[in-house]
């Protein structure tokens, strides 16, 4: 087979490409920071063309203009995760949102939304023929198998990442399109973050291996594991936080008994330094998110230690990591396929940590229950470390009197007042 042919003749314009997606068409976008948002843009410029194409994804790093008022009548956005650029539109019912575990989101595409199109953003080939698609595999890898039609920005920006390749053979349309991938810079980390790094940090033990969540709080933990010995990572995303403990001859992977010697991980977002790092790193192994995030899978490492954020937890223990009352801000993300993954890992701890309040100070995040409408991302059986600022609450195996104790423990003190008398009215006891 002579690739270099294929490509020759499968290579076209971003507008020619677009053309050959069809009004009711359902479509995959790459998400985060894989986003092929040279191709996206001209399928929106295109927009007159369309009745009805479900655009279905993630998260958007780009411009997502395909959400915006106006465009309902030429695109459908049928999200698997609320992001900022995508919020709005679900919040006002221009946009729709399917509950999914990440790990099962590629068996979507062969059961519910079976797909007409996938948009993917890939390296440049290789000799042999063969694409990685860089920083986003996750469910990408499995959206280009399952779709009639695929169409690939090809870019010499995107890293070249093992573990998982795409031949040229595999893509319909190639569209040559260089730009900078999109960056996430790090978030902003104040004391409150801070302190609970440092309960998380203290929970691991020289040679665990991490699954880290995106945000300040699991980058706050980074930072106060710089005196830990061998780590490792398996996990769905990391970003630059990961690259500096590397650098430091923290995180060695050598104790791994799962991909020993290797950061596993399925979609990457943070800066240039990020891309650099993993660019042609045979230290970096990315795989598709059904194997990543497979509870059977990631528990196979000893020593789990997952690191995720939430919103709210109530007395029983239950999470809510995704929605503010009703309005669904988020989705669930690996963080329940992880959580689930410690309990098989031998020696595996899960942790979910806030700040103790929220809009400076005001609102509560430690509350006797939930607000009303929110939604249950990890369930009260599954829990395990609760962290806030102030402390670390253990509810594994607890009563549900004691798990309420543990948390008022750890809840900020303007409220531990008030949360023990609602203490005295849920359970009919003294605090």
């Amino acid at each position: 087979m002579d690739w270099r042919k294929i490509y020759s003749e499968r290579l076209m314009s971003a507008e020619e490409a677009v053309k050959k997606i069809k009004s009711g068409d359902r479509v995959s976008l790459s998400h985060a920071a894989g986003d092929p948002s040279y191709i996206v843009d001209a399928m929106v410029a295109n927009h007159k063309a369309y009745k009805n194409v479900e655009i279905v994804h993630m998260v958007p790093l780009s411009k997502a203009e395909y959400v915006q008022p106006g465009m309902e009548e030429h695109f459908i956005h049928h999200a698997l995760f609320v992001g900022a650029k995508t919020r709005k539109a679900v919040e006002e019912a221009r946009a729709d949102f399917t509950p999914c575990y990440f790990s099962q989101v590629p068996h979507i595409w062969s059961r519910t939304l079976p797909l007409d199109v996938a948009i993917i953003h890939v390296s440049k080939p290789d000799e042999h023929g063969y694409c990685s698609l860089g920083v986003a595999v996750d469910y990408s890898f499995h959206a280009a198998r399952a779709a009639k039609l695929v169409i690939a920005q090809v870019n010499k920006h995107m890293p070249r990442t093992h573990g998982t390749f795409l031949h040229i053979s595999e893509m319909d349309c190639i569209v040559e399109h260089d730009a900078p991938i999109l960056v996430l810079n790090p978030p902003e980390i104040g004391e409150v973050e801070k302190a609970i790094g440092e309960h998380c940090a203290s929970l691991v033990r020289d040679g665990d291996t991490l699954q880290l969540g995106i945000g300040a709080i699991p980058d706050a933990a980074l930072m106060f594991l710089k005196d830990k010995k061998d780590l490792g990572i398996h996990t769905e995303m990391f970003s630059d936080g990961v690259v500096d403990l590397v650098n430091a001859g923290v995180i060695t992977c050598a104790r791994k008994n799962l991909h020993e010697g290797k950061l596993v991980a399925t979609f990457l977002m943070g800066t240039q330094k990020l891309y650099d790092f993993v660019n042609d790193n045979p230290m970096v192994e990315m795989y598709p998110v059904s194997y990543t995030n497979d509870p059977a899978v990631a528990g196979r490492n000893d020593n789990l230690v997952s690191i995720n954020s939430c919103v709210q937890v109530d007395f029983l223990g239950q999470v809510c990591s995704e929605t503010v009352g009703t309005t669904q801000i988020s989705g669930v993300g690996g963080q329940v396929d992880f959580v689930r993954a410690t309990a098989l890992s031998k020696g595996g701890r899960s942790i979910i940590a806030m700040p103790s309040t929220a809009k400076g100070g005001t609102v509560r995040k430690i509350v006797p229950f939930l607000d009303e409408g929110a939604a249950v991302t990890t369930n009260r059986y599954d829990v395990q470390y609760i962290v806030t600022e102030y402390g670390i609450a253990d509810l594994k195996y607890r009563s549900s009197r004691d798990r309420a104790r543990a948390l008022i423990d750890i809840a900020h003190p303007n409220f531990r007042a008030e949360l023990k008398e609602e203490f005295k009215k849920r359970f009919n006891t003294e605090y």
